[in-house]
């Protein structure tokens, strides 16, 4: 194990044992695969799953083994019509686990999200029984300040270009506060503590994943 790896396993141990004091569960994963290994084990047998947007979760490949599985996928990329999207979405906030990443985590156990049209965030918020997030040990940020600004000036810009956005981050590379129609940040939510015990379960990687 090298000394990034050893100091990321350090870290993520402080985050995890914070995570605990706001009723979030917390793992730690070496890498990628066993990131999705923990992630399945985590799935009760014959559940309904859905996910959010995420770069994380198509990198480490836990899409294709979920759709190799035996468990129920609500997916909404299957939707055509705006009254199909609107229909998945309902059943996905009936799903029993939501899957997605991060934008930032705190070194003290808080989660930040910030999203365009705010399903994810609000997915993450409330609906659905079980919230299992997956982020890179690069998703970290000393304190809440510092993870709003990674994800403005680190995540937002890159992600803009994937999407094809035509937001100025997409033109500078860095957040100008915009409020064009493309604006990718129109709902920020800090998670400080999870109301349902362990109801949020995040597994950090010792990779650096997504955005």
């Amino acid at each position: 194990m090298s000394p990034k790896q050893k100091s990321h396993k350090k870290q993520a141990e402080t985050i995890i044992t914070n995570f605990s004091k706001r009723g979030i569960e917390g793992y730690y994963c070496e890498d990628r695969a066993s990131a999705v290994e923990k992630a399945m084990g985590l799935i009760a047998a014959g559940s309904t799953v859905s996910w959010g947007g995420s770069t994380t979760l198509a990198e480490i490949g836990i899409m294709d083994v979920l759709k190799d599985s035996d468990l129920e996928l609500i997916d909404r990329m299957t939707a055509v019509t705006p009254r199909e999207k609107k229909e998945i979405y309902a059943k996905t906030v009936m799903a029993d686990y939501y899957l997605t990443s991060a934008n930032a985590i705190t070194l003290d156990g808080q989660l930040i999200n910030i999203d365009g049209n705010g399903n994810r965030v609000a997915c993450i918020i409330t609906g659905p029984d079980n919230v299992i997030v997956i982020a890179g040990m690069n998703k970290i940020a000393t304190d809440v300040d510092a993870g709003i600004a990674r994800v403005r000036n680190f995540a937002a810009p890159p992600n803009a270009q994937r999407l094809g956005s035509k937001t100025p981050c997409a033109v500078t590379g860095k957040c100008e506060d915009c409020l064009s129609p493309d604006c990718l940040c129109c709902n920020a939510v800090i998670t400080r503590k999870s109301k349902i015990p362990n109801r949020i379960k995040v597994i950090l990687v010792g990779e650096e994943l997504g955005f």
